[in-house]
């Protein structure tokens, strides 16, 4: 049976330059490495790890979209919601749900929708 070690999303986007700002000033992420040419970054904070790219003429970027949400789980969500209330676009604002999760959201640069969450049990 193949393990699975680690997952590391790749985020498109035509704003290389403010996205990566955004996960390193708004986030705390740090620059791991970054290859302007190839207009790719990847990035880190804790155990998190994500890519940015300029997508390339085989990507076909813009006819499909990511569908989905960033989900991260964090040991104090409270605290980051204050530190991040004021500075994002909400998509929405923090709430213990009845799954026994405390979390919010947020909007990226791009438009993407990171959710940050902790367990209340």
């Amino acid at each position: 049976m193949v393990k699975y070690t680690s997952l590391r999303p790749v985020l498109w986007t035509e704003n290389f330059d403010d996205t990566i700002g955004f996960y390193m000033q708004v986030l705390g992420f740090n620059l791991h490495g970054r290859n302007d040419e190839w207009q790719w970054a990847s990035l880190y904070k804790d155990e998190i790890h994500l890519m940015i790219a300029k997508p390339n003429e085989h990507e076909h970027f813009g006819k499909m979209g990511f569908t989905g949400s960033l989900y991260f789980n964090v040991d104090d969500v409270d605290t980051l919601w204050e530190e991040l209330k004021l500075k994002t676009k909400i998509c929405y604002e923090i709430e213990t749900f009845p799954w026994e999760m405390r979390e919010f959201a947020i909007y990226d640069n791009n438009g993407y929708i990171l959710q940050f969450g902790q367990s209340v049990e």
